[in-house]
């Protein structure tokens, strides 16, 4: 469902990112070909310390950036060429995309109903499933900014899923979350799997990785160190679990352990 062909993205640096990065180069190279490919009807991990490229692979992804070498194609389209048959197909949430504070879960729910061409009894039926499976209907009418970090996280979720899309992008899922919301997103994510969708998701959390990842991808420093199931990857680094397998190849591929 996703093919990501050597992707590589680089940024120029102006002085003042210069000198927050305490560095002299002109340029940072955010993801250094990366090549993975998911599967229908699973979940795959991006994992990785913070900085490691992981949003940007996924923005890449998204259509939101482009990349500056490789190629990227979701269902077949390719992100460049075929960017609105892609976002057709996806969702993708990430804890910098916020909803508009002024208006309700219900409006929210609505208005991007409509800009995906649903009609209004679209939007009910699937309003219905989502609002019940995420408890949002007894919060529905208030506004977003009156809303705990667990309720906008819900909402913010289910209006991402209006339409049911194949394939689903979710950067860090579960933070900042509480522990019961945050058990009801991965139960989701878990449905979704199972309902055939392809789920991809970045996390720096090792227990989230193991509980929910079919297969794992581990990203250091803008590049992919290590791929496969959970079993492989233990066999491959040796190691006795995720964490330990994680920082056995931290530190060998790190640049600051």
């Amino acid at each position: 469902m996703i093919t990501i062909n050597n992707l590589t993205k680089i940024y120029k640096l102006n002085k003042k990112k210069m000198m927050e990065l305490k560095t002299t180069d002109t340029q940072k190279v955010a993801v250094n070909g990366v090549s993975l490919s998911t599967k229908e009807g699973e979940i795959f991990g991006l994992l990785g310390p913070n900085g490691a490229g992981k949003t940007t692979t996924l923005r890449c992804v998204a259509t939101l950036l482009s990349p500056t070498e490789g190629n990227i194609t979701v269902c077949g389209h390719d992100t460049i060429k075929e960017g609105e048959k892609v976002r057709d197909n996806i969702c993708f949430l990430t804890n910098e995309i916020k909803l508009d504070p002024h208006f309700s879960p219900d409006y929210m729910f609505n208005f991007f109903g409509q800009l995906h061409g649903m009609s209004k009894d679209e939007i009910e039926k699937r309003k219905e499933e989502l609002f019940t499976t995420f408890g949002i209907n007894e919060f529905k009418d208030k506004k977003i900014e009156d809303l705990s970090t667990g309720m906008k996280q819900k909402t913010a979720i289910a209006v991402s899923l209006v339409h049911n899309p194949k394939v689903v992008i979710f950067d860090e899922p579960t933070s900042g979350l509480d522990i019961v919301t945050a058990r009801s997103v991965t139960d989701y994510l878990l449905k979704l799997r199972n309902e055939g969708k392809t789920v991809i998701i970045s996390t720096h959390i090792m227990s989230e990785a193991e509980k929910l990842c079919d297969r794992i991808a581990i990203i250091i420093g803008g590049k992919k160190v290590c791929e496969g199931t959970l079993d492989e990857i233990l066999e491959e680094t040796k190691g006795f679990d995720l964490e330990d397998a994680f920082f056995k190849l931290y530190s060998e591929h790190g640049t600051d352990f």
